[in-house]
């Protein structure tokens, strides 16, 4: 890509670990989703369960009742592309349908129904990688080389991807699903190991625990400038795509990220 895209988070939730409850609300979810095309997003990324560690899930239902109505009004209303965040291949079909033209799914395509779901729709998929589930997904986080782990998942499943014939494939390693703050930090700094699959690569550090994990513990609302660091390393080493609460800020540095490789 010839520039580090931005991913804007809308969490249509009463439980995400950082704005739970925020946008529960259809009319606030899409003003929040206009505000962040504003802001200079250039994917809005629209979920209705959350994926925090130890998070319960909820019914196919309730997620399509959810999302898919923000989804309709966000894809008539924005220049940005929006982005179904699910790994329920029924609401990802209702929200294709609906206009979301990128599916992203944190169990990276672990349902086979998913991957006819976004070849039937058109859709492009992210492919991330987690152990489990969230709600059990912090307790196995034992790697022998979790860099090389993850590549190897993730090739397998873009590969599996193509083979079915999706066009747009996009992975991700999957920051703070499953990992230590330790195996956060080395996945970003050995992300270009990543890059190397020659798929883009979707990174989404924005406020997560392994930001507050040094001795000052600070809480979601004060990882801002962690979260800012974490970008630009993103960035610099091989992220097409970075996901973030705070577009504004992340449209910013990696615009400064981009002059700077481009010099």
């Amino acid at each position: 890509m010839a520039r580090t895209l931005v991913m804007g988070v809308v969490n249509v939730t009463p439980d995400s670990f950082s704005d739970g409850g925020r946008y529960l609300r259809t009319e606030d979810a899409v003003r929040q989703g206009v505000r962040l095309a504003e802001e200079g997003a250039d994917i809005v990324d629209v979920g209705g369960e959350s994926t925090r560690p130890g998070s319960d899930p909820v019914s196919e239902q309730e997620e399509i009742d959810r999302v898919a109505p923000v989804v309709e009004a966000l894809a008539r209303e924005v220049a940005a592309r929006v982005s179904i965040d699910t790994c329920k291949p029924r609401v990802a079909e209702e929200c294709v349908a609906r206009g979301a033209t990128l599916v992203n799914d944190v169990t990276g395509l672990s349902d086979p129904e998913m991957i006819r779901v976004a070849k039937v729709g058109g859709a492009g998929v992210v492919i991330m990688h987690m152990r489990g589930r969230p709600k059990t997904m912090q307790q196995d986080v034992a790697y022998d080389d979790v860099v090389g782990e993850v590549r190897a998942f993730l090739a397998e499943r873009a590969e599996r991807a193509r083979t079915a014939g999706i066009d747009e494939v996009i992975v991700d390693p999957g920051i703070g699903f499953g990992k230590t703050a330790k195996h956060n930090f080395e996945l970003l700094a050995r992300l270009e190991e990543l890059a190397t699959l020659g798929y883009p690569v979707l990174v989404g550090p924005s406020r997560k625990a392994f930001l507050g994990s040094f001795a000052s513990k600070l809480p979601p609302s004060q990882r801002l400038e962690g979260t800012l660091a974490a970008v630009a390393l993103a960035a610099w080493n091989g992220a097409s795509i970075v996901r973030v609460h705070d577009v504004l800020q992340a449209k910013r540095v990696v615009e400064v990220v981009d002059a700077v490789r481009g010099a």
